[in-house]
């Protein structure tokens, strides 16, 4: 969520921003302009009750004096003027509660600003490539997609994942459902020993307070899976980063416990709204998957490199799969509601002839963090600040079981297991049909 005085002091600035994210002029100064006047009737009124109040504190004290001196006529006369002013607080109050939701309802669609140096565009178009990694091999006319690799080994299901589920579900059995395994094994344990991440093992389902917290909620409620629970409900997390975020929500952080950086290997449930006929083949787009998710929370002044730094994390773990891969910089309007800034990073599969997301690394300054009322100690430990949130994709599991069969996979249809993942594969080279 924005900062409502940064916007009255920057309103050309908010506007400027919500044109690269691709609003027209004239929607980006009607909401700004809306805005502005939601703050103003506020304010006004808030400013009136204040003064309401300093009278009513002042008429009580000269019911008093009245009262002393024997002024019985002035006495009443001051009480029905406290009286009303009573009744006109309270009514007050509850118009204030209603100016200040409509302000924060306004103020929570609208996206995070991006920062100066990302590429101004429309959409994956105008996204830009960052740096390349690998070589991506001459294509053999014998090679073929994951799914009909995993069909053809017999353990990639999707007829019975969909007797079971409908569609955008699967079934891994085998050597397949072992190596899903040890790539979010690998993954783990690479961020937790050497990338300094702790690892967390968060709920699953949340409440809508804390959806609300990294901005799901209220934008985004048609992609999230609910279940009920007492009189009201929870979601189904999308992705780790919503937990994992949240964990220092309502809370005041010591300085010096920063950064705090946090990783999860979960399942993630997305409904895919909009995504109808998109990838409808294999596992890209499914309604459940997995994923190692990455969290840094930071002070403001560490924020950008600690995005850097965080991207190279996710980039090390295709490097020690040996799986060619590029990093691109997303665009102002391609990139996500909540981030200032973006890295997508985008592995070779030879099947479908392309680079496809699997990780996406994001900064997202203070944003999250006035939605959660996150906050850290300044270093002299007389001011609170908001924190800065980060996420990533460290990376995205079922993606990477993907690229790994593509990349790895042998004319005769078995698939090399990479030499980093053997140990947790218990020394098997190759996965072959039975």
């Amino acid at each position: 969520m924005l900062d409502i005085k940064w916007i009255r002091d920057n309103p050309k600035a908010l506007v400027e921003a919500l044109v690269k994210r691709s609003w027209s002029a004239g929607e980006a100064q009607s909401t700004v302009d809306g805005l502005i006047a939601r703050d103003e009737a506020r304010r006004e009124h808030v400013t009136e009750l204040q003064t309401k109040q300093e009278r009513r504190n002042a008429a009580s004290k000269e019911i008093g004096n009245a009262m002393r001196s024997g002024d019985a006529a002035l006495a009443e006369k001051l009480k029905a003027e406290v009286g009303e002013i009573k009744t006109f607080i309270q009514n007050g109050e509850a118009r204030e509660r209603e100016l200040d939701k409509a302000l924060n309802d306004a103020l929570a669609v609208l996206p995070n600003v991006p920062l100066d140096d990302v590429p101004v565009g429309k959409d994956e178009h105008d996204n830009v490539v960052r740096h390349i990694v690998g070589k991506v091999p001459t294509r053999p006319n014998w090679v073929k997609e994951h799914f009909e690799i995993g069909e053809a080994l017999g353990m990639m299901d999707f007829e019975r994942a969909a007797k079971l589920s409908g569609s955008r579900f699967t079934v891994l059995r085998s050597g397949l459902a072992r190596l899903e395994r040890a790539i979010g094994q690998f993954m783990l344990d690479l961020h937790t020993t050497e990338h300094g991440y702790e690892e967390v093992i968060p709920p699953l389902m949340v409440r809508d307070e804390v959806l609300f917290g990294t901005n799901q909620l209220p934008k985004f409620e048609e992609d999230l899976f609910f279940t009920p629970h007492g009189e009201g409900r929870l979601g189904l997390i999308p992705t780790a980063e919503v937990p994992l975020t949240n964990l220092v929500r309502e809370e005041i952080t010591a300085h010096e416990k920063l950064p705090l950086r946090y990783t999860a290997l979960t399942p993630c449930f997305r409904s895919e709204a909009g995504s109808a006929g998109r990838d409808t083949r294999g596992m890209l787009r499914q309604h459940q998957f997995y994923k190692v998710e990455l969290v840094s929370i930071t002070d403001q002044e560490s924020s950008i490199a600690e995005h850097e730094r965080m991207t190279q994390c996710a980039e090390e773990v295709l490097k020690r799969l040996e799986l060619p891969f590029r990093t691109m910089v997303l665009c102002t309007g391609d990139m996500g509601f909540g981030a200032r800034k973006t890295y997508d990073i985008e592995v070779w599969l030879p099947g479908q002839n392309a680079y496809r997301e699997i990780s996406s690394c994001s900064v997202c300054g203070d944003f999250q963090a006035r939605r959660m009322d996150a906050r850290y100690k300044d270093k002299d430990g007389k001011g609170n600040r908001f924190v800065h949130t980060l996420n990533g994709s460290g990376t995205a599991v079922g993606r990477a079981l993907i690229a790994v069969i593509e990349n790895y996979q042998n004319e005769d249809g078995s698939v090399t297991i990479p030499e980093v993942l053997r140990p947790y594969m218990g020394g098997l080279e190759k996965i072959e049909s039975k």
